[in-house]
């Protein structure tokens, strides 16, 4: 059984064109060409002989039914949302690739032995409310009443937001998955580096992926009129702020059990004038790495200098935890499965880390997870030169299929 490399490529670029005009590739989540994306998505699902909803976290969900449908599902999911200038895979693959799987069985009439559900969850990228993950977050029950409340520069919360898109922000807690709810998530993505394309290898087989904890950083100074002000009688949040990134930076590059990134971003100035001493600055960091006792030292040093600085410079500062993600590692068995299917289409297979977070960090919570890297143009991702070969796809693609058949083949 194989799936059709054509159509699939043609439903990605399809479905990459939702995009705001003149800023390609941007599909942010909670926007109305986001929304637009997915109506186009829950069209071609309920095509593909697929039970179509939208659950009240506004993951879209698309189910082929199997032989006895009491089973827990097979998953594949991904989703299409996407940064701003983002590319035309990032999410898009994984989600189109499942459905290319479901559509293949339907076209055959083979019916699995338990349920296939293909699904795009809400708001993967970091979103304009300071979360990511939010759609498998609720799977997980890691979307908390408090998160719900979180605003973007507007005012408006996540759970307006969430209702924007088509959910039930009151009704989340519905969204809350157990553990022998799920059989089995499977995730196919672009690499988002260069390792593939560097050793030659068609496919990757992950072994693990990064946890990923983010803080907001308030740092509260004192604004006056940067004329008639001297710099030694300065309270300047700007200058606090960038001592600590750069803080950031130098505690990041230190050698721990595991190798750490750090990154700062997201930073607001006020009041922001030319003419004015600086008063208030937040930033939203990031630390990444496969050790959750790396990111614990990195943030605890991290904090110790940003007080430092503080105290130095006679600012406050603040930090509010934002989110944590715990890193996973995958279950050899799992990587044995795919390293099988993948060996039927290609015998350049890598096994890899990833280093970048997704939603089968919030799915391994639940169920064993699986991920399939795809190579990418120079190793490219979140940029608008983002690539991926239309045969390397149809390679993950076909990988997914038969891993699908090889766990969900009814019994004799």
């Amino acid at each position: 059984m194989k799936i059709n490399s054509s159509r699939l490529w043609d439903m990605v670029h399809e479905l990459a064109g939702f995009t705001i005009p003149g800023k390609p590739w941007t599909r942010r989540s909670f926007s109305p060409i986001y929304n637009e994306g997915r109506q186009w998505l829950m069209k071609e699902m309920k095509a593909c002989g697929l039970e179509v909803k939208m659950d009240a976290a506004a993951n879209v969900i698309g189910r082929l039914e199997g032989k006895n449908p009491a089973l827990p599902p097979i998953i594949i999911g991904s989703h299409t949302d996407t940064v701003t200038d983002g590319g035309r895979f990032d999410g898009i693959a994984g989600v189109l690739a499942g459905l290319e799987v479901a559509r293949t069985l339907h076209d055959h009439s083979f019916q699995l032995d338990r349920p296939l559900e293909i699904v795009d969850f809400t708001a993967e990228e970091p979103s304009e409310y300071g979360l990511s993950t939010v759609g498998s977050r609720a799977w997980s029950g890691n979307l908390s009443e408090e998160m719900l409340t979180y605003t973007n520069t507007e005012g408006q919360t996540l759970g307006e937001a969430i209702a924007f898109a088509g959910g039930k922000p009151d009704e989340i807690a519905a969204c809350l998955k157990k553990q022998r709810d799920i059989y089995l998530y499977l995730e196919l993505h672009i690499e988002q580096g260069p390792v593939l394309l560097h050793e030659q290898a068609d496919l990757g087989i992950v072994t693990g992926i990064v946890g990923i904890q983010r803080y907001k950083i308030i740092v509260d100074g004192k604004p006056n009129h940067a004329g008639t002000t001297p710099m030694h009688l300065r309270n300047d949040a700007l200058a606090a702020a960038s001592q600590m990134i750069l803080a950031l930076e130098e505690v990041a590059s230190r050698t721990y059990e595991e190798s750490v990134v750090g990154t700062a971003g997201v930073i607001a100035n006020y009041p922001n004038g030319s003419n004015v001493v600086p008063g208030k600055v937040e930033f939203l960091l990031e630390i990444r790495s496969t050790s959750e006792k790396a990111i614990d030292e990195v943030s605890e040093s991290f904090i110790k200098k940003a007080q430092n600085i503080a105290s130095q410079r006679a600012v406050h500062v603040a930090h509010e935890d934002i989110s944590r993600s715990q890193a996973i590692t995958i279950d050899k068995d799992i990587q044995s499965l795919l390293h099988k299917a993948g060996s039927k289409v290609t015998d350049r297979l890598l096994e890899l880390p990833s280093g970048a977070g997704h939603d089968a960090n919030q799915m391994s919570l639940l169920a064993p997870v699986g991920m399939l890297f795809i190579p990418c143009k120079d190793g490219r991702s979140h940029c608008p030169e983002e690539w991926a070969d239309q045969q390397d796809l149809a390679k993950g693609a076909q990988t997914l299929l038969n891993t699908v058949l090889e766990v969900g083949k009814p019994s004799k």
